[in-house]
This record gives structure tokens, C-alpha cells and sequence, in this order.
């Protein structure tokens, strides 16, 4: 049958807009009390937190910090720096970690008992003495008794059992209880390691693809380290980032900035896509990981500059007020040796100086000094190649078993020139451009459907030294006092 009339079809515009790949985004592996959590998280499975309220209700909360490294992250990065999002990876499984407490007499208080925050509430036995002797009673949960997780009057986390009134036990002075309890000390490398390996699942568990990987108190393991370095580098088998890891500051690591050099070097942090941090720092009585402060802080610099990962976190306050090595000894560093551990061995550290207040210092990944290659060895021009590499993905993923026509071709080239274009208008690089190369794309490539874009960028390098010349002119000599 004819088609008569006037018809209006539709194509395709030539220029996609770019998926910007996300930036300043950590997923960090470590154990949580998920235990006292509202709504529990699974254990070793990637959590999305966009909040503080958020990551409680999903993984709970200790100050704990040796013992539950995630919450540690969790207060710097929502409470200190205000970032989000967060992608959590908790290896703590309380259904396997764990041990029997037998039962014991607690005193009760205000109608209440206190136990260790490690306590699994589902798992108390509660008893009382009975009427006669030997006789014991148990209570039920909810009838005699509730249990819940919340902070005692030293602002510890604890695990309370509150007697209730018209229960069996409301006016009791002491109750024997016995309970299981999560054994967060015996996680061990090889937990940390499949926790990192979840940072593939990322994106199809949460939607997201993090771009920082950090596991404070685990990532100073040169096993973890490894690990962590060969995930950044193919997030996804795609995707790359940056591993963010500490240099141990325990008295059987660095305890003086001159041995970090030979740490460095002995240890094989010297991965490009490694970050190294040394030392711990504390805020008040809490100490944190300098690479816990530094994912905030990059988080926090990355999205003052609309999440370009173009500046340095350098030279930025940390949210801190003194440096000191894992047992809280004070580290005191001057500036020649601060030039030292981030100026010559690659390491970021912290000082107080100049009256700016504590700031993150260092420009360098782990590579340099072995490897001085400008893309290689300064942080934001690394992070830089990340993020484009990561956008172009992104962006033209869809493309991908399109027919390979000219037009396929051009609007490639046009939707990549015209996105690095406004990066340089924005003065996030210095110059880019995207070219299709004859000799990076032989014939024999074309009829199997291989085409090769060469994208050159040059992002800027962080400002490291400035000097100024000083002189004396005597022609203002000569006119201030023969005028």
C-alpha cells in the first residue's frame, strides 16, 4: 500500500552529551559494630551512604576506632568534612566472627545493665535467682526486658539491657547474662583483601563507581597496599582511581620521618596509583589516619571545583590539631623535613606552619621519585588522566557495536573536542584536543571494528615552588637623592 501525506522523522543528534565520571567518591573496606545498626547492612557487599544518619542506621557506630576502622572514616568524612557519598565495605560478619561469653553477674543501675558494645542483643540469655535456692528464672526479651545500643555517661558505646516495668525482674539488683559477642580483632588480611576485591561490585550493587580506595589500619599490610594499587588501576576492569594508604606508625614501622624513605622503598609503595600518608593525626582525643582525612579533604577540594579533580589537596586545612605516630606519641615535624617527606620522598604529611593552620602537604603519588613522568607523579594531574579516562568510558560506552561509519567517527571526535573544550575554557587543563590518527589506525584494525582516538590533554601542575629575585637598584639612588 502507498504512503501518501508529509511524514517528519527523527535522528539522532550528532553530539552526545558527556556522562561525567564522579569524582572524590571513597569505598572503603574495614569492620563496623553492624550488630547495633537499626536496619544491618550484609557483611562484605558494597553500602552506599550519602549521610551520617544513613551509615549508623546501616553499619552502627563505636569510638572504637581500633577495633571498628569504617567508623573512624565515617566520622571524618560526614562529621568533620561534610562529604558525601560514601561506599562502605564491611567484613565484620557476626554470624561467623564471633564468641561465647558465658554468664556472669551484671549490676543494674537506673534499672539497667551494661554490657561490652560488642554484645549481639539477639543472642542474651537473662537470668534472675529464683524464690528457692538453686532455682533460676529467665526473662523474655520484651516482656522483662529490651535491649538497645546506645552511648554510657563516658560517651562510650555500649549495649544496654533495661528492665521493664510490670516485668518479672523491674526491681532486680543484679541479673546473670550471657551473651555471643562479635570478635572484630580476628578479621585478618585476607578478609581485607576480598573486601577490596567488592569495589567491582560497586557499580552494579550501589550504581556507582568510587574513584579513592582507603582501608585505615589495614592499608599499611604490603599485602593490602598491593591489593588496593591493582583494583585503582581497573575499577570494574574499566575504571581507574586512586588507592589512598597509610605507612604503618607503629613502633614496628616509621616512628621517625627519616626511616620512611627505606620504608617506602622496602615495602614497594612506589605504585602510581598509590597515595602513601604518614603520620596518624589526632582532633581532640580522637586520632585518625591521615589517609581517612585525606579522602575527605580531596572530596571536599574536588567539589569546591564543581567535581574536577584538577587542584591538589596540598596546602589545604585538614581538620586536625596535632600529628603523632599509633600510640599517640606527638610528631613533631620542621619544615626542611616536611620538604623531605613530601618534597623528595614522595609522602603526603601534615604541618602547621606560616599561621595557615594544619595542612595536608604533598603534590606526589607513591611513584616519585622513580618515576618523574608528569601524568605519573603529581597527584591532581593523575587524578586528572582518571577522570577523563573515566568520563570518555562512560560517555561513549553506549557507542559501542554501532556501525562504524564516518558519522560514528565525527561524532565521536565532536561530543570529546567539544567536552575537553570547556574543561579548557574553565581553566581545568591547559589545552586538549581529540584526533583520529592514520598511522594508530592500519587498515587491518578498521575491517576487525578497532578504532583508535588519541586524545592529547595537559591538566595543570600544582604551583610547588615559587621564587622571587631581589635586587638592588641604585638608579633609585641616584634619582631619590640628586632629584
Amino acid at each position: 500500500m502507498a504512503t501518501l501525506g508529509v511524514h517528519v522523522y527523527e535522528q539522532a543528534t550528532s553530539v552526545s552529551t558527556p556522562n561525567v565520571a564522579k569524582v572524590g567518591i571513597p569505598f572503603v573496606v574495614g569492620t563496623a559494630p553492624v550488630h547495633t545498626a537499626s536496619k544491618p547492612a550484609a557483611s562484605n557487599t558494597p553500602i552506599l551512604a550519602t549521610s551520617w544518619d544513613e551509615a549508623v542506621e546501616k553499619l552502627g557506630f563505636s569510638y572504637d576506632w581500633k577495633n571498628y576502622t569504617l567508623c573512624e572514616f565515617m566520622y571524618s568524612h560526614f562529621q568533620l568534612f561534610g562529604c558525601q557519598p560514601v561506599i562502605f565495605c564491611n567484613i565484620l560478619d557476626p554470624e561467623t566472627m564471633k564468641k561465647t561469653v558465658e554468664p556472669k553477674s551484671f549490676p543494674i543501675a537506673g534499672h539497667q545493665a551494661v554490657l561490652p558494645v560488642a554484645a549481639i542483643a539477639d543472642s542474651l540469655t537473662v537470668t534472675i535467682a529464683g524464690a528457692e535456692e538453686g532455682q533460676t528464672v529467665t526473662l523474655e526479651r520484651d516482656t522483662d526486658y529490651s535491649v538497645f545500643y546506645d552511648r554510657d555517661d563516658s560517651d562510650t558505646y555500649v549495649c544496654i539491657v533495661e528492665l521493664l516495668e510490670g516485668g518479672a525482674a523491674y526491681d532486680a539488683v543484679s541479673l546473670n547474662i550471657g551473651y555471643d559477642a562479635v570478635t572484630p580483632e580476628t578479621a585478618t588480611v585476607a578478609d581485607v583483601v576480598d573486601g577490596v576485591g567488592q569495589v567491582d561490585a560497586a557499580m552494579t550493587v550501589v550504581g556507582t563507581v568510587p574513584d579513592l580506595i582507603c582501608a585505615p589500619g589495614w592499608s599499611h599490610n604490603t599485602v593490602v597496599a598491593a591489593v588496593m594499587a591493582t583494583k585503582a588501576s581497573a575499577i570494574s576492569g574499566l575504571f581507574r582511581g586512586k588507592a589512598v594508604i597509610d605507612a604503618d606508625s607503629s613502633a614496628e614501622g616509621v616512628t621517625e620521618y627519616s626511616q620512611l624513605s627505606g620504608y617506602k622503598n622496602k615495602n614497594s609503595f612506589v605504585d602510581v596509583d598509590q597515595i602513601l600518608c604518614w603520620p596518624m593525626v589526632k582532633l581532640g582525643d580522637y586520632m585518625f589516619h591521615l589517609s581517612t582525612q585525606l579522602c575527605g579533604l580531596m572530596a571536599s577540594v574536588d567539589g569546591e571545583n564543581r567535581g574536577v579533580p584538577y587542584e591538589s589537596p596540598s596546602n589545604k586545612n585538614l581538620k586536625m590539631d596535632a600529628c603523632c605516630l599509633a600510640d599517640g606519641t606527638p610528631v613533631n615535624l620542621t619544615w626542611p623535613q616536611v620538604e623531605m617527606v613530601s618534597g623528595d620522598w614522595g609522602v603526603v604529611t601534615a604541618v602547621n606552619f606560616m599561621d595557615s593552620g594544619w595542612v595536608a602537604k604533598g603534590n606526589y603519588t607513591a611513584c616519585f621519585p622513580g618515576n618523574t613522568d608528569v601524568k605519573d607523579q603529581f597527584i591532581p594531574v593523575s587524578r586528572m588522566f582518571d577522570y577523563i579516562g573515566n568520563t570518555l568510558i562512560r560517555t561513549f560506552w553506549p557507542k559501542q557495536d554501532k556501525p562504524l561509519t564516518p558519522v560514528l567517527r565525527d561524532s565521536i571526535l565532536q561530543t570529546c573536542n567539544i567536552w575537553l573544550g570547556g574543561l579548557c575554557g574553565s581553566g581545568y587543563l591547559y589545552g586538549a584536543r581529540c584526533e583520529l590518527l592514520a598511522e594508530e589506525n592500519p587498515l587491518t584494525s578498521l575491517l576487525a571494528g578497532h578504532i583508535t582516538l588519541h586524545v592529547y590533554n595537559a591538566p595543570p601542575v600544582p604551583a610547588q615552588r615559587i621564587d622571587f629575585i631581589l635586587e638592588y637598584d641604585v638608579s633609585y639612588v641616584e634619582a631619590a637623592l640628586t632629584a
